[in-house]
């Protein structure tokens, strides 16, 4: 799966503030995401976010 920096992913399930959409700031072994709704950050393992991902909205 091509994930970039800057990509924002929309996940199959939603977040507990109720958004479903995750901007990526880091990838790598793990990738550091920011809940585009409140702001959360968190770093989930690579296998863990590709399974959840339901798109792809690229930011070019």
């Amino acid at each position: 799966m091509d994930i970039r920096v800057g990509d924002v992913l929309v996940m199959k399930k939603k977040h507990p503030c109720g958004g479903d959409r995750w901007s990526v700031l880091r990838i790598g072994a793990d990738f550091r995401l920011r809940c585009v709704t409140c702001g959360r950050e968190v770093m989930n393992p690579r296998s863990k976010v590709e399974k959840s991902v339901k798109s792809v909205e690229r930011s070019e």
